[in-house]
């Protein structure tokens, strides 16, 4: 029997107002750049929090903290939420931390009724989600997954050159726990949208399947310097103009595969940067994604084919290569269940929906049982020191998160 607890939504509230202070900005968000000073002081509030609850913590040897709770059958691997408590330099108070603070309520509200789950319960804090100190991001749990090694991680540098490895040092969160000896039973993120759909539709819960495929793109298109008032239009080999025009058609594929597939050119530096110089060179990102891997695969023809198409007939060079692939990424059908059972137990209004944005759930996927709860940010507006969401809604998300913890927990009892 599924027991009624419920978590409190002002305690949880509370808890977000209060960690917002550990890199507070000017301007209402916060700078809590990963193993940076403030960082520290979350993760060490974390884990006097996780203690107090009798929790035993352990640290891995890329940052990543692990809190448990014992289960009745300790043959079980734990059932684990978490998500991240770093942010972008210009972060707000609910990306990534949501995910762990929301997991600390539903322990705080299990320890509270004094109930015995299954199987242990972790609460996770992932290192370095954001990337934005060092890259890639969701390295820590890349490395825990296996998609990366421990020492790329250890070996990765800021712009001040200071290494992972050091930084772990330098804040004391250099654990011992090989990445990845931890197995997990199954992994739920809640998290903020970050995008306006939950909003725009009056939903509270978006019942995640998915995470869409991501592929990154750098273009370099190369022409001729030219003296703009001596050099004829029609004999030009004007970089620029190729390179717009190509990134104009960038945008109708996504519209071509409208309405899931998106397309973006983020950056774009044109050479040698003079006003009367025609630009002899163009280098630019690209950005595709869509959730069915073999959309994503004719995105990619499509956007090679429009390079040849529009470069060479203007005597244009150019080159391009995939800078990152990230697999559209299908969670558990079991467990995608328990979130939707537990939404429906709750009464919020709710839709199935794949991320547009990466987590770390998507490296988890790979290794457990995994999917994600998103609840509304006013906007849709993140990694941005406005972002913002109701108490109501992170309450309700935490309340999703603990009774489909318990949900999925329940079908790990003895027969």
């Amino acid at each position: 029997m599924i027991p009624n607890l419920m978590i409190d939504g002002e305690r949880l509230w509370g808890t977000l107002m209060e960690t917002a202070q550990f890199g507070a900005t000017a301007k209402g968000g916060v700078k809590r750049l990963t193993l940076s000073a403030e960082d520290k002081q979350v993760r060490d509030w974390f884990v006097e929090q996780a203690t107090a609850l009798g929790c035993t913590i352990t640290i891995d040897e890329v940052g990543n903290v692990f809190a448990r709770r014992p289960g009745k059958d300790p043959s079980l691997a734990p059932i684990a939420m978490g998500s991240h408590l770093d942010t972008q330099p210009t972060g707000g108070k609910f990306d990534g931390i949501l995910g762990v603070l929301g997991a600390l309520e539903v322990m705080r509200t299990l320890h509270a009724a004094g109930y015995e789950t299954n199987a242990p319960i972790e609460v996770v804090d992932w290192a370095n989600e954001e990337g934005s100190r060092f890259s890639p991001a969701m390295l820590a749990s890349g490395v825990f997954a296996g998609v990366f090694t421990r020492d790329y991680a250890w070996e990765a540098k800021d712009r001040d050159g200071v290494a992972y490895a050091d930084a772990l040092r330098g804040i004391g969160y250099l654990g011992k726990e090989t990445p990845g000896a931890h197995p997990l039973t199954a992994y739920f993120e809640l998290h903020i949208e970050q995008g306006p759909i939950l909003e725009a539709e009056g939903e509270t819960i978006g019942v995640l399947t998915g995470v869409q495929g991501m592929r990154w793109y750098d273009v370099t298109v190369t022409g001729q310097d030219a003296h703009t008032g001596a050099t004829p239009m029609r004999l030009r080999k004007d970089a620029l103009v190729g390179a717009s025009l190509v990134i104009a058609g960038i945008e109708a594929i996504a519209a071509a595969h409208a309405p899931d597939a998106v397309a973006s050119v983020g950056t774009v530096e044109v050479k040698p940067q003079s006003r009367n110089v025609v630009p002899g060179e163009v280098t630019f990102t690209v950005d595709l994604r869509h959730p069915d891997e073999a959309v994503i695969d004719q995105m990619e023809a499509e956007f090679r084919a429009l390079l040849a198409s529009v470069l060479e007939p203007r005597g244009l060079g150019w080159t391009e290569s995939v800078f990152w692939n990230s697999p559209a990424v299908r969670f558990d059908p079991r467990l995608v269940d328990c979130v939707e059972r537990a939404a429906a137990k709750g009464g919020y209004a709710r839709r199935r929906m794949v991320s547009g944005a990466g987590h770390d759930a998507v490296y988890l996927s790979r290794v457990a049982p995994t999917t994600m709860i998103f609840v509304p940010c006013e906007g849709g507006v993140s990694h941005n020191e406005y972002e913002d969401a109701t108490p109501a809604d992170c309450a309700a998300g935490a309340q999703v998160l603990l009774d489909a913890v318990l949900d999925f927990d329940a079908s790990l009892a003895r027969r």
